[in-house]
């Protein structure tokens, strides 16, 4: 039985990898030159410094399982990532911890206190947050959502933060000691050679067979393959019948400059007289490498249009009919199964990727055996509503 997988990013790598490992053969087109999507890293020609081409991408997991399957492919090297926001003239740190709440109100508390200090200024909404600004108010205030949440989360969506569901605000931690790491997981690492490095070596196996430079509909053309695993976007598989699905499209200014431009490898600007929403250097993210020039990325957001790379869905009301009706279209499609963020239109981190499209690669091989029928969606995504 032989595999067509569409698209080299990390979840197409990761399927052919394990369908590859199981004794199938597998053939992945992949449009642009090189794998690993937006994940891609290259070394600037100028500096030498490893660039993020599609903004910051730190892998962060306590998912032991994926932990063991990419250490097979890269040297990951531990990383502490420290995020700033600059807002009213000074720097803060990002999550707000104590140290945040007390250089914004110029105080000097401690955690118990500070902890009352914010529980008094929290609003109560009686049915409960409807909405981003109603769930950041009742987080943390007044004072602290309009300087640090409001401005952002409006260029980064490009829409009110009332229009937002609350749930958006629930993944923003805040903290009552002095911890800044930005993640909680118990292990953050970045891949020695980048993630490119590391996607060309899951994708290096006798049995998969990458062609690179393909069409984008160049899948259609191809009918000698038992099964089809898509990872593009889901209303291209269908040349948007219903219409495009919303996203939104990141733009990058790059600049080198000479020694270190930023305190740290990213500093958000909530303030929307700024028209871009962070400023990132890249050299940050390989503190075991030296530089004495750098580069930076300042990153713009936007709507994104024909033609546009796709960043974050804007899949923010929870059921949308038009992707309702993409996921009836996909579901009636006998041979053809969708897998990773762009497949099921969903904001996911690389850690959840890889894991999905390690558990989709194991059941679609099962399947295969037993001779059975292999679903649409693999991992759950649409067993009720479009969400």
């Amino acid at each position: 039985m032989k595999f067509l997988i569409v698209g080299a990013g990390l979840s197409g790598a990761v399927v052919a990898r394990l369908l590859a490992e199981s004794g199938f053969a597998c053939v992945v087109l992949e449009h642009e030159t090189h794998p690993a999507g937006n994940c891609h890293t290259s070394r600037d020609g100028e500096t030498g410094i490893m660039v993020h081409r599609h903004g910051p991408h730190i892998f962060h997991s306590d998912n032991q399982d994926v932990w063991a399957f990419v250490d097979r492919f890269a040297e990951f090297m531990p990383y502490h990532h420290d995020v700033r926001s600059r807002t009213g003239g000074r720097e803060y740190r990002l999550p707000i911890n104590l140290d945040t709440i007390n250089a914004f109100f110029n105080c000097d508390m401690e955690s118990d206190e500070a902890r009352a200090f914010v529980e008094a200024r929290r609003v109560h909404f009686p049915d409960g947050p409807r909405n981003f600004e109603e769930a950041a108010l009742a987080a943390v205030g007044p004072e602290l959502y309009a300087a640090f949440f409001r401005g952002y989360t409006k260029k980064q969506w490009g829409r009110d933060p009332r229009d937002i569901p609350a749930k958006v605000f629930a993944r923003l931690p805040l903290r009552f000691n002095r911890d800044n790491s930005y993640f909680n997981h118990s292990r953050v690492a970045i891949p020695r050679e980048g993630y490119t490095a590391l996607t060309a070596a899951i994708l290096d196996h006798r049995d998969i067979e990458v062609r690179y430079g393909c069409a984008p509909g160049a899948f259609r053309a191809e009918h000698s393959f038992a099964h089809v695993i898509f990872t593009g976007p889901l209303d291209a598989y269908f040349e948007q019948r219903h219409g495009p699905l919303p996203y939104r499209t990141l733009d990058f200014e790059n600049e080198r400059h000479p020694g270190t431009f930023l305190p740290t490898a990213s500093v958000n600007y909530p303030e929307e007289s700024v028209p871009y929403t962070r400023i990132t250097e890249h050299k940050w993210f390989a503190p075991w490498e030296r530089f004495d020039t750098t580069i930076i990325s300042r990153e713009y957001s936007r709507e994104a249009g024909p033609g546009d790379r796709l960043y974050y869905p804007v899949n923010l009301t929870g059921n949308s009919e038009r992707l309702s009706a993409y996921v009836a279209d996909a579901k009636a499609c006998a041979g053809v199964s969708f897998v990773g963020r762009l497949a099921t239109f969903k904001y996911i981190d690389m850690d959840v990727a890889v894991a999905l499209a390690m558990n989709a690669a194991r059941e679609i091989a099962r399947l295969a055996r037993a001779g059975e029928r292999i679903p649409a969606f693999l991992n759950g995504e649409f067993d009720t509503a479009a969400t």
